[in-house]
This record gives structure tokens, sequence and C-alpha cells, in this order.
């Protein structure tokens, strides 16, 4: 048989042996492409050669192209002239956000009013005609006469069963609740105060004052503290910074002050007490240390950290800044003007709706990534599965 081959080999035409030589090299290569790419994966799953990728395309994201370098001379003079022209554009953009607050204040007092009548229904001081508790819902529209009387008897059936409240109970605890940047601040000690809550105002700043803003928590009587109002002032800038105008995007919060919170004794709930027991060194004798350590609560929300004169501040306490200026900026521009719709719900939906499009979007992308894992052949499946949760003996 091998003979048989030997002669068919001899009696092939050299133009096919050629081909047939091209067509080993072209295997040949394939076998190395496969190799190749086999190899490219193996390292691409090593998480430490990723994060040396990912560090290194971090250090190319925003790096100048060269190309400014290479302008001459006399271009990169007019690069700088327009440079400064967009300094100045900055300036009148600081004085169009003054002018902006300036309406904002303007705007206030034409909002007080109804806001004043929202809290007096809210707290029981007012109660709201017929017609202005007549409201149509959309589920409504579909409704008969004869079953919309129908759910008007069974409602007030359910009045005369319950307890006449007063006002609307919980309003602001509520909206708090129903807000995870204000549910996080919460604690289940926090929520028999703020049950007394029954307003909460926005005062700008008088006109030629540097701007600011103030959030006054108004409270009923109460026996955790003696205040009636908690303040918290936040002051704001709106003008470029000399060594970076160009980061320049609208006022910002560069401060804030809370306030003294006159507490009851034995109420406090930003503080509590712990004990701790202490070995003596040289006797060994054990005695228990009572400390008052402080505590979790949205009351520190009126103790932020102070800011010290030369700016500086450590990681923490700029973390703890940021998202206090978070807060009292939402709480200034959605809760304020908008409790009511927080309280129901509505606004959360809203809220939650601006998002949407980019889950979606995230999920396009998460389903993609998992189509190209199937078709990959190297892909394999028990290598991403969740490892087995550790049980761990008590």
């Amino acid at each position: 048989m091998a003979d048989l081959d030997n002669k068919d080999q001899a009696e092939m035409d050299p133009a096919d042996m050629e081909d047939v030589e091209e067509v080993e090299e072209e295997e040949t290569g394939g076998d190395e492409n496969s190799k190749a790419r086999q190899l490219t994966v193996q390292m691409m799953q090593n998480p430490q050669i990723l994060a040396a990728l990912q560090e290194r395309l971090d250090g190319l994201n925003g790096s100048p192209s060269g190309y400014m370098e290479s302008l001459p001379k006399v271009v990169k003079r007019r690069v700088n002239a327009l440079k400064n022209l967009q300094v100045k554009c900055a300036h009148i953009e600081a004085k169009f956000y003054e002018e902006v607050h300036e309406l904002e204040r303007k705007y206030a007092a034409l909002y007080q009013p109804l806001f004043d009548k929202r809290s007096d229904i809210v707290k029981a001081a007012y109660e709201p005609t017929d017609e202005e508790c007549e409201w149509k819902a959309d589920e409504e529209e579909e409704l008969t006469d004869e079953m919309k009387e129908k759910a008007k008897l069974e409602e007030e059936k359910k009045d005369e069963e319950k307890e006449d409240p007063k006002g609307i109970p919980e309003f602001w605890l509520t909206v708090f609740k129903n807000v995870d940047l204000l549910s996080d601040m919460l604690q289940e000690h926090d929520e028999p105060i703020l049950k007394h809550l029954q307003d909460i105002k926005v005062k700008f700043s008088d006109p030629g004052q540097p701007m600011s803003f103030t959030l006054e928590f108004h409270f009923e009587p109460n026996d955790f503290f003696t205040n009636t109002v908690l303040t918290k002032t936040y002051k704001m800038r709106s003008e470029p910074d000399e060594n970076d105008p160009f980061s320049f995007d609208g006022p910002e919060i560069i401060c804030c002050t809370g306030c003294t919170i006159d507490w009851t004794k034995g109420k406090n709930v930003t503080l509590k007490t712990i004990k701790k027991k202490q070995k003596h060194k040289g006797r060994g004798t054990v005695r228990t240390v009572t400390k008052t350590v402080p505590n979790d609560s949205f009351f520190n929300f009126f103790t932020p950290p102070e800011v010290p004169e030369n700016g500086e501040l450590d990681e923490d306490s700029e973390a703890v800044l940021a998202a206090d200026f978070e807060i009292g900026h939402f709480i200034r521009e959605r809760i304020v003007p908008r409790a009511v719709l927080y309280f129901t719900g509505e606004a959360i939906e809203d809220d939650d709706d601006d998002y949407d499009e980019e889950g979606e979007e995230a999920d396009d992308e998460e389903g993609e990534e998992e189509a190209d894992e199937e078709n990959d052949p190297d892909y394999d499946p028990k290598k991403d599965a969740a490892p087995p949760a550790e049980c761990k003996q008590q």
C-alpha cells in the first residue's frame, strides 16, 4: 500500500505538488491562528492582565493627541485669543446664573402662599372645601355614574369605621421614606421625631447678599427637642475660578452650616451610650466604663463637617459634604416644590422613568455579551458559575 502511494505521488504533476504544499502551509497557518486566538482568550480571562490594560487605557483617555503642539506659532496665538474669549463667556454665564437666582427669589414669593396652604392642610390648620378636594383620576374616566356612587358609599362607610385623623398624618415622614436619597439617612429612632415635622421651607438670600439658600424644618412641639425650627444654610458661588475658569458649570455650593438642636435630656438620637470593659495591666482587675459616642441619625444632617479656612478636607469629610450638598439641592429643587407627588409616589415613578432607557441599553449590552459568550467555542459556563455560599459555623 505504501509503494502504491509513493507511485501515485511520483506520477503527480509538479504544479499539483506546488498546490499541495500551499494547502499544507495554509492549514499550518490556520492552526497557528487558532492557537493565537486561544492564547488571547486565556490572557483576557486573566484579571491581572485586564487590570493592566485598563490602567493603560485610562492613562490614554483624555491625553492630548499632539495636534495642538504641531500647530504653527501664529495659529496657537489665535487659539489663545479664543480661550480668552471663552473666559469672558464664563464670566457672562456667572452673571446669568446670578439673575436666575434673583428670579428664583421672585417666584419663591409667588409659590409660598400655595406652600403655606399645603402646610395648613397637612397639620390640620385648614380643612379644604369639597371643590378643592375634587380630583379626577385617570381610572375614573371610564367609570359609570352608578359605579362612582357605589365607590363613594363604600369609601364613606370605611371612613365612618375609622377614627377621623387630623390633617395628613406622617406626611413628611412618608415623603422621606419614599425617596431613596433620604430614606438611606433615616434610622428607626428618627421616625418618631419626624412624625412631628410639619413643613419644610426654602428661604433665599436677600438682594445684594452673597448667594445662598436656607432649608427650614418646622416642627410641632414634641418631647425630643425644644426647637420649633431647625435650619441648614448653603452658601453658593457663581463665579469662575481664576485658576481654572473653564471648569465653571453654574453655581456651586461652597459650604454649609447647620444649627444647634436643643435636645431634651436623654432624647438625643445623634449620640449613644456604650459600655466597655477595661482590664488593669498590673492588678488584672476589670472595670466597666461608660462612653458616649456618635450615633447614626438623620439629625446629623444639621451638624455637617466644618470647612477649614484653607479649604482642605480629608477624604471622609469631602465625601460627607459632597453627599450633603446633593441632598440639600434635591430637597430645595425637588422635594419642597413637589412634596405631594413624593408622598403619593408619582414623582418617584417619574424619576425612575429617567433611567429606563439607560437601563434598557445596559440590558441590551449584557444580552449581547451573553450571546457572544455562547458563540465562543472556548467559553465554559462552569467558569462563570457563582461559587457555592460558604457556610460559617457560629
